[in-house]
């Protein structure tokens, strides 16, 4: 299976997935994200002091799971994140690569957004699950 192909599974199932993470006390948390895809690497918005920021320069390990259908079809991707809060890197993002208006949450846009940023995945393995896994399973590994 190709990255592509685990994309576009993504997309078929749900704008929202979870994301877990491991904080610095070791304890995990699992919150919803809206990923959005620039290239083979996942953005999400994020504050930069919310507790998703504080875990992952912790541990930038984390799982992303997309709610399953009612046929019980889902996705989890396992990957590296990094906080991004540069100006530049929001110039490059705030349009074209999100699929709603990230001004609804921030209204100052990319060069009046204290206190925000960018977090990004790369995705380094990922397992697709049709009917719970009884329909079939299929995985992709970042060569």
């Amino acid at each position: 299976m190709e990255l592509d192909e685990i994309k576009a599974e993504c997309a078929r199932l749900s704008m929202w997935a979870h994301i877990a993470t491991v904080g610095r006390d070791g304890e995990p948390d699992v919150t919803p994200v809206h990923p959005c895809w620039e290239g083979d690497v996942m953005w999400f918005l994020v504050a930069e002091n919310s507790v998703k920021a504080r875990n992952i320069a912790a541990n930038p390990s984390v799982a992303l799971h997309w709610q399953v259908t009612a046929a019980g079809d889902g996705v989890e991707i396992w990957g590296t994140a990094k906080l991004f809060t540069d100006t530049d890197t929001k110039r490059r993002l705030w349009t074209g690569v999100f699929d709603y208006d990230l001004s609804a949450f921030v209204p100052g846009g990319p060069d009046n957004s204290p206190g925000t940023g960018f977090i990004s995945v790369e995705p380094e393995r990922a397992l697709l699950l049709k009917a719970y896994g009884m329909g079939g399973r299929a995985t992709w590994h970042k060569s």
